[in-house]
């Protein structure tokens, strides 16, 4: 294994094995949010659509209404509870252990959904998927989903906290991999529309917006997606590369794109890059991802990280898949955090051009 440096860990060279590709895997969705967005009303309606799939549940009661026990029987669904309350401290032990519990019965799920509380950091949940070997081996983190409260979350995202605290709303979005903009109606004006998908856009560039009344979605775009570690936005949108997009005082949280189009990366060069980058920089980093052209193979490399801990994988490991013979190789990256210096990582990045 690797030796963890803080809360840093070392990535291997990717190496083809014979582990099981995503398709033997069971996908795992954390569901973030703040009390009263709409989660469990999310919940509910992933357990009562006609899906065909068999999801748990594993869900941390901390002062919410929980899922309608009735609904539960009547779907199937199992539902596990974290019995701590809160989501952070002794979150790795509980859900690796809860997790343990559900791989033993692998078969009898497609899917599973965590449901972190109203003001948890989804932090200390998705870096779980990074720590623990066994839990890689059948599970994979398939995306992490925010639910906002339309009517409310332009006033949360300005609030002035107090040096040091943490405004979560702000980090609930620059965490996601997809937002789901509930109570749409509530809103005036389409005005009023736009000027708050352009505030969730200046944290997190990336991530898809959805929009929904009442937590009803199709549920086919928000399970199943594999937007946590190759997502489609990173490979088809270049608008998250506007580098011209207004910056906010430095304080706030915005994405920074990168690509490189005409040269491929030199992977020892970038590993070396990103691990100092993180492990200097990880606290204010809170999402970073990448699809990478590497000079002198025909894999594609993929990473992303949490914070301080960061993971590469390859397309020789069979998760996903190489360049196409005719595809353009374009290397992008983006980084979602705080006090970002855009210069500074293009600069960074780009000296790792073999």
């Amino acid at each position: 294994g690797t030796k963890e440096t803080g809360d840093y860990r070392p990535t291997r060279r990717p190496t083809p094995s014979k582990r099981m590709t995503l398709k033997d895997k069971t996908p795992v969705t954390i569901i973030t949010g703040f009390l009263g967005a709409g989660k469990t009303t999310l919940v509910n309606h992933i357990l009562t659509a006609k899906h065909g799939k068999r999801i748990a549940i594993i869900e941390n009661e901390f002062g919410e209404v929980g899922v309608d026990d009735g609904l539960v029987v009547e779907t199937k669904e199992e539902i596990f509870e974290m019995n701590n309350g809160c989501i952070c401290c002794t979150v790795r032990q509980d859900l690796i252990r809860i997790l343990n519990k559900l791989m033993r019965r692998k078969d009898a799920f497609d899917h599973i959904i965590i449901e972190t509380t109203g003001l948890a950091d989804p932090a200390p949940v998705a870096q779980t998927f990074f720590v623990d070997e066994d839990l890689k081996e059948d599970l994979y983190l398939d995306a992490i989903l925010t639910v906002v409260d339309a009517a409310h979350l332009s006033a949360h995202l300005d609030e002035v906290k107090p040096e040091g605290v943490e405004n979560e709303s702000v980090e609930q979005i620059a965490f996601a991999d997809k937002i789901l903009l509930n109570k749409i109606d509530l809103l005036k004006s389409d005005d009023d529309k736009a000027s708050l998908v352009k505030k969730i856009r200046s944290i997190n560039a990336r991530a898809a917006i959805i929009e929904s009344q009442h937590s009803a979605v199709d549920i086919d775009s928000i399970l199943g997606i594999k937007a946590f570690s190759l997502d489609a936005t990173l490979e088809q949108d270049a608008e998250f590369l506007d580098t011209d997009a207004e910056h906010q005082h430095d304080e706030s949280v915005t994405s920074v794109g990168i690509e490189v189009a005409d040269a491929a990366m030199d992977i020892t060069k970038l590993e070396a890059w990103l691990r100092k980058l993180l492990s200097s920089r990880g606290e204010d980093i809170f999402r970073s991802k990448g699809i990478l052209n590497v000079s002198g193979t025909d894999e594609r490399y993929v990473f992303q990280g949490v914070h301080m801990m960061m993971e590469m994988s390859s397309s020789a490991e069979g998760k996903f898949e190489g360049w196409g013979k005719d595809q353009k190789r374009v290397s992008r990256v983006i980084f979602i955090g705080r006090n970002l210096d855009r210069s500074d990582l293009e600069s960074g990045f780009k000296a790792c051009i073999a």
